[in-house]
């Protein structure tokens, strides 16, 4: 894994580079998404895997599949990225343009994993919060565990807030057979 992103951080920042300078970051992280999930099937793999495929016809597999959704300097970017033969890190790739996209609009992604649908007006409370916290913007994805019995997991990168009642019970546990 860490060979993979070594290698794959020059092109992610360069993509991210022009993308904020041409302010589209939401535009290039949008099509870079689209670019991973394509690479990530395994008949397109297998396909630009046919070591008799020329980059130039790797690329435009890779550019056709992406179809309208894809600007030309994507395209671009695409065809420099079979050139070098590196379209087997688009995944790593769109991951690190991401993290660069995140920190530079000081935004954090947050999953708040519940036993139950919070409602809006906690998830608002809890985002206020968070974004005190750890200064930055937040932007939550909820997800339904209804393994967890009540309360909640919240992640946040490294960080991680396990108030859920599976957790406490864990903890029970671990304290009583300590």
């Amino acid at each position: 894994m860490a060979e993979l992103s070594t290698l794959a951080r020059p092109y992610a920042r360069a993509a991210f580079y022009y993308a904020r300078d041409a302010k589209q970051l939401d535009e290039w992280g949008r099509q870079l998404a689209l670019l991973a999930s394509v690479y990530q099937h395994d008949k397109v793999r297998s396909l630009l895997a046919n070591p008799s495929m020329t980059a130039d016809a790797q690329a435009k597999v890779v550019i056709d599949i992406g179809g309208d959704e894809l600007d030309e300097p994507v395209g671009n970017f695409v065809a420099l990225l079979a050139t070098n033969k590196r379209l087997p890190l688009l995944p790593e790739i769109f991951r690190l343009f991401d993290a660069l996209k995140r920190d530079y609009e000081q935004a954090v992604d947050i999953e708040l994993t519940s036993a139950m649908a919070v409602d809006s007006a906690a998830e608002e409370k809890l985002a206020k919060a968070l974004a005190e916290k750890l200064a930055r913007k937040v932007n939550i994805h909820t997800v339904i565990d209804d393994s967890l019995i009540a309360g909640a997991i919240i992640k946040a990168g490294d960080l991680v807030i396990d108030g859920s009642m599976r957790g406490r019970l864990e903890k029970l546990a671990k304290a009583i057979n300590s």
